[in-house]
């Protein structure tokens, strides 16, 4: 099954100092097994943390790697239903969030993140959360 890495899970492994191995050993075999699924938000949002020049191009050529997932209409559609639905159940969430949970769902993809809001969101949408093999 393909993968949607979030931000953070990107974050985590591409510190300067200090990565994450657990999250390094796990993109590395995800990589292997040709299961990532990149969102342009994501790329976005992950080269946006890089602001000097020679990092960010050296990030990007990394990235480039990987081919932007198309997002549908009906992927923002979804989106904002998610939203208002998590909203009415006072759950809180941004935008990106619930653009992933969407394309997730659509693509039938799983979820690696870190980041603990998805554990509300998939207990309310029909997501399912990547779970690392440790």
């Amino acid at each position: 099954m393909k993968v949607i890495v979030d931000t953070v899970v990107w974050s985590l492994a591409l510190r300067r100092t200090d990565p994450d191995e657990d999250v390094c050993r796990e993109l590395t075999s995800l990589v292997e097994e040709q299961r990532i699924l990149l969102l342009g938000p994501i790329r976005q949002e992950i080269l946006s943390g890089y602001s000097e020049q020679a990092h960010f191009a050296r990030l990007r050529d990394k990235l480039s790697f990987f081919e932007n997932e198309p997002i549908l209409d009906d992927d923002y559609v979804r989106a904002a239903e998610y939203h208002n639905t998590c909203r009415r159940l006072g759950i809180q969430g941004s935008h990106t969030d619930y653009l992933i949970c969407s394309s997730a769902f659509r693509l039938r993809a799983l979820i690696y993140t870190r980041d603990n809001d998805f554990q509300h969101y998939a207990r309310v949408l029909p997501i399912s959360l990547y779970e690392e093999r440790g």
